[in-house]
């Protein structure tokens, strides 16, 4: 008996999607492009010239997803804007050692492609390539039946960027006296997310309620991470940046000490900025001790940034300028054996 011919659609694979998901994002693959982009998406492998402009040029990559922030997505449907923090975790990431992002590979994997949704998804990955000043210059797209449950799929992104050999910045150089100052962030960014679920399957808010301003729960559950490369680019060309932090997983008491010397504390004030509503409503909601939300949340700081105490005036002024409203938060001090590298202290 002659079996019936299988084809790959048969068995859960379109590639005629694929092929229409390809044409549908190259619009917006081809308004991130800049200089040193060679070719443009469609080929095996994605080709970048190194600037000339750099005499002791150095690579530092990044790579991340977005972690359970995409369970919300699924729930909301709600995918135009996920891409940007899958953008944002990266190039905040090799931007605090200094390096200007060059260029941006996404991995999107489900069961079953929706092109609809994909291009949503790298529509907003476009958009986050183009707030960062680097280009999107290819990815993969993996059609995996079986694998994820409808609906679902999931993310990965990869970020390279430059920087010049001796304008590396690693905290070295950071002594007592020295003085924090933070950018503020968008909301939760893209983590804490497991135990913001947990919270809102705890108290069952009803997300499309007014929560802040003119702004629902959801909204600000899902606004889009920070991304902090052209105002920061900008102040370490202006004056000396002695350390970054990005306040991701951690929270500001896991991510500030990573760039501190051994020597040194950082003593961080809370009342210094106003906490955004959204991490109020999850404490409260959630029960959560103060020392948790700073372990877990970034509570409304997304960058931390050193600068030596005489730059204060102009980094603040600087980053005001870029669009950063910076504040002082805290100050660097010498370090007490036994003591903890950062605190976040009350007043």
């Amino acid at each position: 008996m002659t079996q019936e011919s299988l084809s790959y659609r048969d068995a859960g694979v379109d590639i005629d999607a694929g092929d229409q998901l390809v044409e549908r994002i190259k619009p917006f693959a081809r308004k991130t492009m800049r200089p040193g982009v060679l070719g443009g998406i469609g080929g095996f492998g994605a080709l970048f010239e190194v600037p000339r402009n750099y005499r002791e040029p150095v690579l530092v990559s990044g790579t991340d997803g977005v972690g359970t922030k995409l369970k919300l997505a699924f729930e909301l449907q709600r995918h135009d804007t996920i891409g940007i923090d899958l953008v944002a975790m990266s190039v905040n990431d090799i931007l605090v050692q200094g390096a200007e992002p060059l260029f941006f590979l996404d991995y999107f994997a489900c069961g079953k492609l929706d092109v609809d949704t994909a291009a949503d998804v790298v529509k907003g990955i476009a958009r986050g390539c183009e707030l960062a000043g680097c280009a999107l210059i290819g990815g993969e797209t993996a059609e995996m039946p079986g694998m994820y449950p409808a609906g679902e799929y999931d993310l990965a992104g990869f970020a390279v960027g430059v920087v010049e050999k001796s304008a590396i910045i690693d905290g070295s150089t950071i002594v007592p006296g020295d003085v924090l100052l933070g950018l503020p962030s968008s909301g939760a960014h893209a983590n804490g997310y497991s135990l913001l679920r947990k919270i809102i399957a705890r108290s069952q808010p009803d997300l499309a309620q007014a929560f802040d301003g003119e702004i629902t729960l959801a909204e600000a559950i899902l606004a889009p991470t920070r991304i902090y490369v052209k105002s920061l680019l900008a102040l370490m060309q202006s004056l000396p940046v002695k350390g970054m932090a990005h306040i991701t997983g951690g929270g500001i008491t896991g991510n500030v000490p990573r760039i501190l010397p051994p020597a040194v504390t950082a003593e961080i004030v809370q009342a210094a900025w106003p906490r955004p509503k959204l991490f109020d409503w999850l404490q409260r909601e959630g029960s959560v001790t103060e020392s948790e939300m700073h372990r877990v949340f970034n509570c409304g700081i997304g960058m931390v940034v050193v600068v030596a105490r005489e730059n204060v005036q102009q980094a603040v002024q600087v980053l005001r300028e870029a669009g950063e409203p910076a504040v002082v938060i805290g100050v660097i001090k010498a370090r007490a054996h036994g003591e903890a590298a950062t605190t976040v202290v009350s007043d």
